[in-house]
Order: C-alpha cells, then sequence, then structure tokens
C-alpha cells in the first residue's frame, strides 16, 4: 500500500491550526490524535476535534494510493516537523500493528510508531445540509469586530458568541456584547431562516485561515460551519437565547451632542489617549470627554486625588451643548480602531454611542465621585514638546495639528468637612468594600463554572468510551 505523503511546508501551519481546537487535558486519548485521510481520489484531509468543534484542513497535493485512514497524535506529529527541512515530507503507513510515521534519516528512512486506535472511537464529523452561503470580506471583518467585543465570562456563556441577528430579513445584524460595552453592524441581508449564535473560537481569527479566501457559511438548528478554500470549521451553536440587545440601544434622535472626528487622525488620537495619565489602571482605565465651547477636551489624572489633566484635541467637530462623561479607554481606543469616527451623547449618565456607516458600539459611562471643575476660559493651544527619545531607541514623531500641551484645573483648596461628608465619604468607603467582596464572589464563580464545564466535558467523553466498549462486545469474531 503506498504511504500518504505530508509535505513539510504544508504540515507545519496544518498542524497550528488544527491544535486550536484540541483540548490538551482531554481524558479520551482520540481527541489528542490527527485524522488523517486519503480519498479515492488521492485527495488528504487532515482532521481534529474536541467533540463540540471539528477544523479540517486539505492539503494541497494530492497522493496516490487507495482510501486509506489512521489516526495520527498531534503532539508526535509537531515534534516530528521540527526536525525535518521545509522541502522535506513525513510518509504515512498502515501496519497490522499500527501506523507508523517515517521520516529522512541520513540516507535512510527512520520510523516512528503510532499506538493503533480504532476507527470508530473517532468523532464522526457533522455533515450540514444546507446551501453554501458567501461571507462578503465586509461581513467577516465585522464578525470578528463582534467576537472582540463578546464576553469571555463563562458564568455568561450565551454572550460569549457572535450573534447574527436575522429577525429581519432585510437586515441582519452582527453583534457581539459583553454587558458593558455593545458592537453591531448592519446593512447585511443573508438567506437565513433563523438567527445563528456562534461561539468564539481563537481558529476564526487565525491569520491563515482569513488569508485563505472567501468564507462560506452553512448552518442548521445546531450547528454552523463557516469554511474557505481549504479549510472547514464546523462547531455547536451555544444553547440559549441571546438577550434582546435593541432594548440597550440609545435612541440616535435623543442624543444631545455629537462629536465628529478626522478619520485621518485616530490614529494620532488613540496614542494621546494612550499617554493619558490614568489613577486607576488595573480597573476602568477612566478617561473623560469634556465637550465644552464647541471644543474636545481629554480629561486624565494620575490619582483619584490629583487635579484632572485637560488636552484639547485640535480637529475635532463639536456640535450640541457641553457635556462631560467618562467611560473605560480600553473601549474608547476599541471604537476608534473599528473607525467609528462619529460620537453621540445624550446625559452624563446615558451610554455613548460610536458609529460609522451602519456599525455603531455602545458603551456604558462611568461615575466620577466628586464636582468637575469647570474648563478655564481660554484654552490655550502652544505648540506639543515631546520628551527626547532615549538612546537606543527610535524616536516619535511629532504630532500634527491634533495634540496641545495639557493645562490643569484643580479643584478648590481644601475646607474643614462637615459631619454630612464625612458620613458621605463612609458610605462610598463602604460602597467601595461591597464593590471587592462582589468582585472576589464573581471570580469564585467563574472558577466553579470551569470546574463544572471540564466535569461535563469528561462525563461526556466517559459516556463516549462506554459507547464504544458496548458496540465492541457486540462483535462476533
Amino acid at each position: 500500500m503506498n504511504p500518504i505523503s505530508l509535505p513539510i511546508a504544508e504540515l507545519k501551519p496544518a498542524l497550528v491550526g488544527l491544535g486550536k481546537v484540541i483540548n490538551p487535558r482531554a481524558t479520551v486519548p482520540v481527541l489528542q490524535y490527527i485524522k488523517v485521510e486519503r480519498t479515492s481520489d488521492g485527495w488528504v484531509a487532515l482532521t481534529s476535534t474536541d467533540l463540540d468543534r471539528f477544523v479540517t484542513v486539505r492539503l494541497e497535493q494530492p497522493s496516490t494510493g487507495p482510501a486509506m485512514t489512521v489516526f495520527i497524535p498531534h503532539d508526535q506529529l509537531v515534534q516530528l516537523t521540527k526536525n525535518c527541512e521545509r522541502n522535506e515530507s513525513l510518509l504515512i503507513d498502515a501496519t497490522p500493528t499500527g501506523p507508523v510515521i517515517k521520516f529522512a534519516l541520513a540516507d535512510n528512512l527512520g520510523e516512528s510508531k503510532v499506538k493503533l486506535i480504532p476507527l470508530a472511537e473517532f468523532p464522526v464529523t457533522p455533515r450540514i445540509q444546507a446551501e453554501a452561503i458567501p461571507l462578503p470580506s465586509e461581513l467577516r471583518h465585522s464578525i470578528h469586530e463582534a467576537m472582540e467585543c463578546a464576553s469571555i465570562d463563562e458564568t455568561r456563556y450565551v454572550l460569549n458568541g457572535t450573534f447574527i441577528d436575522a429577525s429581519n430579513p432585510k437586515a441582519n445584524y452582527i453583534v457581539g456584547t459583553d454587558g458593558r460595552h455593545l458592537y453591531s453592524a448592519n446593512s447585511f441581508a443573508l438567506p437565513l431562516k433563523h438567527s445563528l449564535l456562534i461561539p468564539n473560537n481563537k481558529f476564526l481569527g487565525w491569520k491563515e485561515f482569513n488569508n485563505d479566501g472567501e468564507w462560506q457559511l452553512k448552518a442548521d438548528d445546531k450547528t454552523v460551519q463557516i469554511s474557505s478554500r481549504r479549510w472547514r470549521f464546523i462547531t455547536k451553536q451555544i444553547d440559549g437565547k441571546y438577550p434582546d440587545w435593541r432594548v440597550t440601544t440609545p435612541n440616535p434622535s435623543d442624543a444631545k451632542t455629537h462629536i465628529i472626528l478626522d478619520p485621518a487622525k485616530l490614529n494620532m488620537l488613540i496614542k494621546l489617549i494612550q499617554r493619558m495619565p490614568c489613577h486607576d489602571p488595573d480597573r476602568f482605565q477612566t478617561i473623560g470627554l469634556e465637550c465644552v465651547r464647541g471644543q474636545l477636551l481629554l480629561l486624565g489624572r494620575d490619582t483619584s486625588d490629583a487635579s484632572w489633566t485637560r488636552v484639547p484635541v485640535l480637529g475635532a467637530k463639536v456640535e450640541g451643548r457641553d457635556v462631560s462623561i467618562f467611560l473605560s479607554r480600553r473601549y474608547l481606543i476599541r471604537a476608534l480602531e473599528y473607525g467609528l469616527n462619529t460620537i453621540s451623547l445624550m446625559e452624563e449618565i446615558n451610554p455613548l454611542r460610536f458609529h460609522c456607516k451602519g456599525r455603531q458600539m455602545i458603551v456604558m459611562p462611568l461615575r466620577i465621585e466628586g464636582a468637575i471643575p469647570p474648563a478655564p476660559a481660554n484654552l490655550p493651544h502652544p505648540a506639543v514638546h515631546l520628551p527626547p527619545s532615549r538612546p537606543g531607541l527610535p524616536s516619535s514623531p511629532p504630532p500634527t495639528s491634533m495634540i496641545t500641551t495639557p493645562t490643569s484645573e484643580g479643584p478648590a483648596t481644601g475646607e474643614a468637612k462637615s459631619a454630612t461628608e464625612e458620613v458621605i465619604d463612609l458610605t462610598l468607603l463602604l460602597r467601595d468594600k461591597l464593590n471587592e467582596g462582589f468582585n472576589l464572589l464573581r471570580e469564585l464563580s467563574i472558577k466553579l463554572k470551569a470546574i463544572n464545564r471540564d466535569q461535563k466535558t469528561s462525563a461526556r467523553e466517559l459516556n463516549s468510551v462506554r459507547s464504544t466498549l458496548r458496540s465492541l462486545q457486540g462483535l462476533k469474531l
């Protein structure tokens, strides 16, 4: 029997993608294996799975020989490819005692034996009986952006995915949220009968998969398949009802202030935001947006009791009433990276809306204790003087008309606090302590949830082994 040839140049990147769905803690041995199969036409395909997800790649070059299927440990293939040259190949041969991997060893062929795994033990790859739907590059881009905004909290598993809302056949939406900010994009109309809830997986963001041609989508009530030219990703949908995301979306007509940023200067603004002082880097990474007299100011401070540093942002167009609002700079930077250059504001306690051409991000604001001192009557606009670069490091080019020298405005000189103010301070301190306790409980619940999921996975794998053993018991030799 002719062995299956696996060119190292193709096998190395393939093993990276296949490894993204392999669970290193799987108790069933076959889940650590790669299914290597050659069709009757000579095409070679490799498949890996964790029971919920399946990844398959087809190699570019066919391998002559009859149809054959073997199972090879993923880590064994990875180790062998590390010691092979790019122009070499691994040969997979089937023997009565199990598969054998052959590789170049000086002028001969070395052999690495593989433990025999029965074909019936490997999970069956689902087949979706539906027409393939092309996904244009804009929609794929929106799926990636929604994935970045989705929750990673395992206690809110229904939010750990990207939601394709097909309730309106003429305008589908791509949605992702973690409860603190929400992303949505419309202007899509896919021929879907039902909405989809696709669990996020690092394979979908993998560079090789995204550079392998146009995506095709297939889906039924429980399963979703996304395929490219050579790769195929199949996953179970998240079982649960996605929350009504439209409830949290503010009415655009209620906005009283609009900030319009120059799209060409968004990267420069991101760098400015990253340089702003931050008094809570480990929690919210608070930053303020202050609209005053038609000008946009960024607010930041080094400590919670320090004065606010104001940095005017030149080139920003502000329409509407004056307002000050605070948010996490993580979400502000993410919205700017997505190119959402229009910010619509209502009240200080209402969500912010970043939007541009059918895409939007809704961000919950942060509350700031104490009054914010008013901006100075005359805001200066001198040129920026950046610190000199360190020896051996490249210097940063000076920004053009976006950044100005910060101005500081602190609170009035301190006076003796009244009894009422002292009581208010105690209540705020108590609130902070309670928040710390809630955060600890939340972390505990996340860990318990992870343990519970691992136990369920082990139980499913054990049931699969039992089912296989029962089927083997019914065989007659």
